[in-house]
């Protein structure tokens, strides 16, 4: 709806009033009803309008031009509005800003990292250059370099770079998708951001027993796609890998639809093919339907539209992995020493929350952003496993226990209560945090998530013991996991922007809970308890 007809709306009820009136008509109180909240694109043309005033608290300037990306409006007609920025035609990565508005229209406040106005467009080093910069061994570049202003740097300052996007493989064997940020003043090397999110998990065979599934009828048998829930799928990509040639990348691994004749999929056993492929398919159920059913999202993006699974990829390949460019998640069969197949349940539903963080925050995968972004992956995925309350792998705050094989050497792939019993993850912040891989600097957070749910000391949850500490030597009280998800979800969907650091992740959850359950709540003072016990304060 335009302004126009939304002034000439009013010019109408206007002259009703007036008519109403003059007849003598009365119209009590109690029958008059209050105007309806703007809906989605009245909100964001509010916002834009908004932002002409507020060029000091957006970071706004001569050359910038704002792009609406998605609204969020809640029940009460609140209205959040995430925009793209761009200045003198360049993409502002980590520009990003959330536009808070009232029912009414009027500013609430807003969200952004981006330290100042880019004031920058001419470059001093060259796109050949840029591009020897990026390009590292086994790489090769894919495209042409862009110039962007990148601002998603510990500093959040906005510098004219080079965007070198190169192609390869990361050391186990998965496709990689480097996009590499390099100063166009002095050709250094600003930012690697990996677009390919894996997660080192797996799943053995049927982990979650029988299952129901909802399938597609074709011909006299069935085809593994789910129509109740965008169309979703899982293929077969016949231990066959994505192979990256000098600059293109060719999907080898087709992930060829699983049929059936009878309706009943896989033994229960890795002989079958179709095993593994039921644990991905539930996964993705169960996560679709989790997030329908606690958020009202549905599907991943929020569109209704389903994605596809690809299992049995490569040849004892130990992972799983996100990518945004098919809109898929991919899962191996293990090395069958430390890990078997990744489809474990929780598992399926890290890899899938990869993409509705890309959807909304869309958390840049490097430094304490990508942290984050590994974070929300792992507490959504703890999330989705008690939602799904299956016996053959019941709720916890481990991360790929049910794909962990004695070789691992431990229990889980990672440890919410407390990260740091992999070895190798932060129990809390530090200035070395954003140094750490995304895989371990997600511990912060993880731990965070788990204090917020459960507290801190030990306990036992569904069989599992647990002891987690603080950083500060408080004790803390957690206010359930269900409030302690929402929180999170509001978070990431409503404050969070691309460069969000954990010291952002402390306001968001903040301005989350303050919205769920008011400022001064239990929710909320425990938001803050929990982030001073990790370090964040």
């Amino acid at each position: 709806m335009t302004r126009r007809a939304i002034t000439s709306r009013r010019a109408v009820l206007l002259a009703s009033a007036t008519l109403l009136a003059t007849a003598g008509t009365a119209v009590p109180a109690s029958a008059r009803q209050a105007p309806s909240p703007p809906g989605p694109r009245a909100a964001a043309e509010h916002a834009l309008s908004a932002l002409t005033g507020r060029g000091t608290e957006v970071r706004g300037g001569n050359g910038q031009a704002f792009k609406v990306v998605r609204v969020a409006m809640d029940r009460d007609g609140t209205s959040h509005t995430r925009m793209a920025r761009s200045y003198d035609g360049l993409p502002v990565l980590g520009g990003d800003v959330v536009v808070h508005q009232t029912a009414a229209g009027k500013w609430r406040g807003s969200t952004l990292t981006l330290a100042k106005a880019p004031a920058d467009s001419s470059p001093e080093v060259s796109a050949k250059t840029a591009e020897k910069r990026a390009v590292t061994k086994h790489r090769k570049v894919d495209g042409s370099p862009a110039l962007v202003v990148e601002s998603r740097t510990a500093d959040h300052q906005p510098r004219l770079a080079w965007r070198v996007q190169t192609v390869g493989k990361q050391a186990d064997g998965t496709p990689s998708r480097v996009r590499t940020s390099v100063d166009a003043a002095t050709g250094k090397v600003l930012l690697r951001e990996e677009t390919i999110h894996t997660d080192a998990g797996d799943g053995k065979s049927l982990y979650t027993g029988t299952v129901p599934l909802q399938t597609t009828k074709s011909g006299s048998g069935y085809q593994l796609k789910d129509p109740t829930r965008g169309n979703t799928y899982t293929g077969d990509a016949e231990n066959d890998t994505d192979l990256c040639i000098l600059i293109w990348c060719i999907k080898r691994a087709p992930a060829t639809l699983f049929t059936d004749a009878d309706n009943h999929w896989g033994s229960g056993t890795t002989s079958d093919r179709a095993t593994v492929a039921v644990d991905a398919q539930f996964g993705t159920d169960m996560t679709w339907d989790f997030y329908k059913n606690v958020f009202g999202r549905t599907g991943i993006a929020g569109d209704g539209k389903g994605s596809f699974n690809r299992v049995h990829y490569g040849d004892g390949y130990a992972n799983a992995f996100w990518d945004d460019s098919c809109f898929c998640m991919t899962y191996g069969d293990g090395d069958g020493t430390s890990l078997g197949p990744l489809t474990s349940l929780d598992v399926a539903a890290h890899e899938m929350s990869h993409g509705v963080t890309s959807s909304t925050a869309n958390l840049t995968y490097s430094g304490e952003s990508g942290g984050l972004n590994e974070a929300t992956s792992d507490i959504m995925a703890a999330a989705v496993e008690f939602y799904a309350n299956n016996s053959g792998d019941v709720g916890d705050y481990l991360v790929g226990e049910e794909v962990a094989l004695p070789g691992l050497g431990q229990p889980a792939l990672r440890f919410m209560d407390k990260p740091s019993r992999d070895g190798q993850s932060a129990d809390a912040w530090s200035s070395n945090t954003k140094n750490l891989d995304v895989h371990y600097s997600s511990g912060v957070a993880n731990h965070f998530y788990y204090l917020l749910s459960e507290g801190s000391g030990a306990k036992t949850v569904n069989g599992v013991s647990y002891d987690s500490p603080t950083s500060n030597g408080s004790t803390v009280t957690g206010i359930g996991r269900d409030a302690a998800t929402k929180i999170w979800y509001r978070a990431l969907t409503t404050y969070m922007t691309s460069s969000t650091d954990y010291k952002g992740a402390r306001t968001a959850t903040l301005s989350a809970a303050k919205d769920l359950f008011g400022a001064g709540s239990t929710q909320y003072n425990t938001v803050a308890a929990a982030w001073s016990a990790v370090n964040v304060n």
